[in-house]
């Protein structure tokens, strides 16, 4: 596999894991309506959980020896996770959220997959374990939604 891609795939990942936690913490913060206080403390779980994740993510890659992305300008460039410049409806961020956790199990499984194909089974480990938990993530809001 060539490694460039990879990397790039390891990096995108990354920025959009980072991307995912900030919008949840955005919605925390900003969340409104008559469920405010349940939402307000799932995303928490959310965000609080994903950002759990991010120093170990980021000395995976050190390991890898490439350099995080550590920059807005970076993280806007290789994100996947748009970003929301509104405050939108409590019924919206939930949708809105879940389509990220979906697209981010999605990305996890896809590079879980080079890291098996590179023989990196640490980080594999590690990537699964993050698409696990985005499903788990997707499961509470899609749940939310009903």
């Amino acid at each position: 596999m060539e490694h460039n891609k990879y990397h790039l795939s390891l990096k995108t990942a990354f920025a959009s894991e980072f991307s995912f936690y900030l919008k949840a913490h955005n919605f925390h913060w900003n969340v409104e309506g008559p469920l405010f206080g349940q939402l307000h403390e799932l995303f928490e779980r959310i965000y609080s959980e994903v950002y759990g994740s991010i120093d170990t993510f980021a000395e995976h890659l050190r390991a890898l020896q490439l350099y995080t992305p550590a920059s807005l300008q970076k993280f806007s460039m290789l994100t996947t996770v748009d970003d929301e410049n509104e405050v939108p409806m409590w019924s919206d961020m939930l949708q809105e959220l879940l389509a990220d956790s979906d697209k981010m199990a999605e990305i996890f499984r896809i590079t879980f997959d080079m890291a098996e194909a590179n023989g990196d089974h640490g980080l594999s480990n590690f990537l699964a374990d993050r698409q696990d938990a985005h499903k788990k993530h997707s499961w509470m809001l899609r749940s939310s939604l009903k």
